[in-house]
């Protein structure tokens, strides 16, 4: 069996990369509402650092990588760390998360880096109702962005919407009707219970069967035909007649898709993460600063995926198994 096989028969193929622990939004489900601890400047991976990681990784089995933060457009000379990346032979795939608030100023240097995809969050199509959802004023700026990087040639744009009863599903098809207009990929993500300081409440939270079921009023939503591929997303994948985009559902509570995952998530402060739900991390930093060689690192990551589990044991009536914020982990 390959090394990049975990005990489950899942080839892992997919790291996402946390750039950095700050954002210059402050969600209220990804950010404490106080006590909010950053990592010190030199917690933080320097991008050598990622570099060497990266290039390990990809020796490792990986091939498709997603940079992430915080907000990862917030870390000075993010657009050289990207390049940087897209050069590395066997890499297939580079893309990258963003809030959008600096979007419109850096996506031409990120598209010209190499970067095709882009996932934007945007949980409302509100104003008032993004900043209270942000705790800041934004949503112009986000929304100029998405225009820039149409024009720019990103595809697909991906729209990350986390839906929550009472604050933003009574939008749910004005997001739906978007994907009609517009070549954007609303992905409706169940709200998920992370962190130990998150404001979980059950109460909001809302499964993608409704979401579906809701969408059905604004007619027949068809299945996207899926070539599978070792770098296949979770979302379920659908489609409007003659809509211009799509409609996805990520559906890590309901509908869990443990069975497929193929990832590991790189935190800012150097720690692989084989689960987004469990706070079980292999310190790859302090290995890298001490010397370790190029083998090292690889069996680092072999090691991730041996620890992979068989599957997440969060349930949305309950906190999840992590303590640590979104924020921290990487988005």
């Amino acid at each position: 069996m390959a090394l990049n096989v975990d005990h489950y028969n899942r080839k892992i193929t997919y790291l996402r990369v946390s750039v950095t622990d700050r954002c210059n939004l402050r969600c209220i489900y990804c950010m404490p509402v106080k006590d909010l601890k950053l990592l010190n400047h030199d917690d933080i991976l320097r991008y050598e650092e990622i570099m060497r990681i990266i290039q390990a990784a990809v020796e490792a089995g990986i091939s498709k990588v997603r940079l992430t933060g915080g907000e990862p457009l917030v870390r000075r000379n993010f657009t050289r760390l990207a390049s940087s990346i897209c050069a590395v032979p066997g890499i297939k795939d580079v893309s990258i998360t963003t809030n959008g608030v600096l979007l419109a100023e850096k996506a031409r240097k990120i598209y010209a880096a190499g970067i095709r995809r882009i996932n934007v969050s945007l949980d409302t199509l509100d104003r008032k109702k993004y900043a209270a959802i942000t705790r800041r004023d934004h949503f112009d700026d986000v929304w100029q962005g998405l225009q820039i990087a149409e024009e720019v040639g990103f595809s697909p744009i991906k729209l990350n919407v986390v839906a929550m009863r009472g604050i933003n599903d009574d939008e749910i098809l004005q997001f739906a009707e978007l994907s009609v207009r517009k070549p954007y990929h609303v992905r409706f993500i169940e709200y998920m219970p992370i962190g130990h300081d998150n404001q979980w409440n059950p109460g909001k939270y809302i499964s993608s069967d409704e979401i579906k079921s809701r969408l059905q009023s604004l007619g027949p939503l068809r299945k996207v035909p899926v070539l599978h591929s070792a770098n296949d997303g979770p979302a379920r994948r659908y489609r409007f007649d003659s809509a211009k985009g799509e409609i996805g559902f990520i559906s890590a509570l309901s509908n869990h898709f443990c069975p497929t995952c193929n990832r590991l998530r790189l935190t800012a402060d150097g720690r692989l993460r084989p689960c987004l739900f469990a706070d079980d991390e292999i310190d790859i930093k302090t290995p890298l600063r001490a010397g370790c060689s190029h083998e090292e690192l690889k069996r680092l990551f072999w090691e991730a995926v041996e620890r992979k589990p068989k599957q997440h044991h969060a349930r949305f009536a309950e906190k999840g198994g992590c303590q640590r914020s979104m924020s921290a982990i990487g988005g």
